[in-house]
């Protein structure tokens, strides 16, 4: 969803935007990494979201796949989020994945409906691995769902982290809980410019149990392109942002707590606009603030 109206508003606004990046010259060519509070380990901090966009398997959804994946990788990032439920997409991944590069070159993860070990063999199977980076329990709901089968499973090696995810503000209640309780590795949750409900809720807790966030939904299901369409960035944003989609990743990775933005695409080139955010510098605490007035402006 967030990459179709994208695209739509590219067509409108390429010509303004690509010109504007000047493909990063001259600027901080350091990647943004952050650590996994867990383990210390290092992530590029933007991924690639794969709900929606990889719905479908077939032979050109594969390819296009395979071109994005390698893009990632080109530009520095290696995580890739994805789900059982999203149609057929880790068929896709585990596909795409070879054809772009060895599999260790990825951080993968995927996440289960519950603590099944028939959803977790099908996953595996369709993603062509023995084991993921991190293993999600998805969509949590309830106060008193446990991570003890997933635990099993890291202890087994089959997975390297475990974490739990949520895009629902309905549900907060129950992943505070689960959060509290379980501390897993990860939590993902939605957040967005027009969307920081977490802010209050979310991330100070995941700060307090050491997990990591990833942010679903960065761009809020296309709101914000929509809010732009036709727009220029602001002057004063166009020292740390060369595209919308870099001022509204850059907004979020401005926050310390977030270990990664997962953006969701179909198309190579806004894969490549998308990492830009990991490069260059972030807005401050004032430049944030001034950065939801704009939003709340438009």
């Amino acid at each position: 969803m967030t990459s179709m109206t994208r695209r739509h508003f590219s067509a409108l606004a390429a010509a303004a935007l690509w010109p504007l990046s000047g493909l990063g010259q001259g600027k901080d060519d350091t990647l943004v990494m952050r650590a996994i509070p867990s383990s210390g380990e290092r992530l590029p901090a933007v991924g690639l979201g794969t709900a929606v966009v990889f719905n479908n398997d077939d032979a050109k959804i594969r390819e296009t796949a395979a071109q994005i994946l390698r893009t990632l990788l080109d530009k520095g990032g290696r995580l890739v989020d994805t789900a059982s439920t999203y149609g057929d997409a880790e068929l896709v991944l585990g596909h795409a994945m070879p054809a772009a590069a060895s599999r260790d070159k990825f951080f993968v993860a995927t996440k289960l409906e519950s603590p099944d070990s028939a959803e977790l063999e099908r996953s595996l199977t369709r993603l062509a691995t023995r084991r993921v980076d991190l293993l999600q329990l998805h969509n949590v709901r309830h106060p008193e769902q446990s991570l003890a089968q997933f635990r099993t499973w890291k202890t087994q090696g089959v997975c390297r982290y475990v974490g739990i995810t949520s895009t629902s503000e309905r549900a907060y209640g129950a992943v505070e809980s689960v959060l509290r309780r379980e501390k897993p590795d990860f939590v993902q949750i939605d957040y967005s410019l027009d969307n920081r409900e977490v802010e209050e809720r979310i991330l100070p807790l995941a700060a307090e149990v050491r997990a990591g966030v990833l942010t679903a939904l960065p761009f809020g299901r296309g709101r914000l392109f929509r809010a732009v369409r036709g727009k220029s960035l602001p002057e004063w944003s166009t020292d740390f942002a060369e595209s919308w989609a870099q001022f509204f990743l850059k907004y979020l990775l401005g926050d310390e707590r977030v270990t990664a933005v997962i953006p969701g695409t179909s198309d190579p080139a806004h894969m490549a606009d998308n990492l830009g955010a990991m490069r260059g510098r972030l807005p401050d605490a004032a430049e944030r603030k001034r950065m939801v007035a704009f939003v709340r402006g438009l």
